[in-house]
């Protein structure tokens, strides 16, 4: 491959000093792709208005068709950053107003791709904000495809929409987990238990590899809920809905799995507990052992 700068003459795509990921990846074969160090697009999804589209202007590549807002990396800079920033810059998308809820990677060896999925938590309207767009809109899901598409989106969308409404949710057994190893918990089952929370927390923020949860795309920001019982008063962390038991907590940890998959939501259950992975698989949950949880949080 080779790197190719903006060329001569070409409309700035921002106001600003150019960045040094703005520049062209050239394979072999000459297919061009924007972004030195990839390139990444945030799919805002809201369930009553669709998707927010783009309508490229006319000298961008691919101009005159309809996309998702986004663009170049910049060094070192995440995908999932880069995807906010950039639908922030040219679609008015406020950082706060979306909720990431899983990624899609093309990775072309040569050059990625990487898709945001994220729900809209605040509303917004979106609005052009430079000069790339000639209009911002939301797109009912169901007439997306009835726009003149941007070529690597419109490959992209049928996998992406088959997933729209896939939400995952891990719900954990905190007394079997903190139980399953061997480091005093038993003296401080409290403060074990607030460590633990600690680490799903920067979990939530990192994700799960879609593997792991057995499902599409490349990653995953599923919620998680931790059933406590028994170790006392823990204090909230970001990220992670506590359910506390008054009672049993096998019995709150099954009620809640019951409760989510009912709603709908695709449920993995982490427990070792023999009866409580029967009770939580009946009420059709993926049921992990403790070990799985632990890997992921390293």
């Amino acid at each position: 491959m080779t790197i190719e700068p903006a060329r001569a003459g070409e409309p700035p795509r921002f106001i600003g000093p150019r960045d040094p990921g703005d520049a062209w990846v050239v394979s072999e074969t000459g297919e061009r792709y924007w972004g030195r160090f990839g390139a990444a697009g945030l799919l805002a999804f809201d369930a009553e208005r669709g998707v927010l589209l783009q309508h490229r202007v006319g000298w961008s590549h691919f101009g005159g068709t309809w996309a998702l807002p986004g663009g170049a990396l910049h060094e070192g800079e995440r995908a999932l950053d880069g995807a906010l920033r950039e639908a922030s810059e040219e679609a008015g998308v406020p950082l706060t107003a979306v909720r990431p809820r899983f990624t899609s990677v093309l990775d072309l060896e040569i050059w990625q791709y990487t898709t945001v999925i994220a729900d809209v938590v605040t509303h917004f309207a979106g609005a052009v904000t430079d000069p790339e767009s000639v209009a911002v809109e939301w797109t009912a899901e169901h007439a997306v495809d009835d726009r003149p598409l941007h070529p690597g989106f419109g490959a992209a969308w049928p996998r992406l929409q088959e997933l729209l409404h896939v939400r995952p949710v891990i719900v954990v057994d905190a007394a079997n987990v903190v139980g399953s190893v061997p480091d005093g918990w038993w003296k401080d089952r409290a403060g074990a238990t607030s460590r633990l929370l600690e680490r799903v927390s920067r979990l939530s923020g990192d994700g799960v590899p879609a593997a792991a949860l057995g499902l599409g795309a490349t990653h995953w920001f599923p919620e998680i809920v931790v059933v406590e019982g028994a170790a006392g008063v823990v204090p909230e962390v970001d990220g992670v809905r506590i359910v506390r038991a008054s009672g049993s907590g096998d019995d709150a940890l099954a009620g809640e799995v019951a409760e989510l998959v009912e709603d709908g939501f695709v449920v993995t259950a982490v427990t070792s507990d023999r009866g409580l992975r029967a009770r939580a698989e009946d009420a059709g949950a993926t049921v992990r052992g403790s070990g799985w949880l632990l890997e992921l949080l390293g």
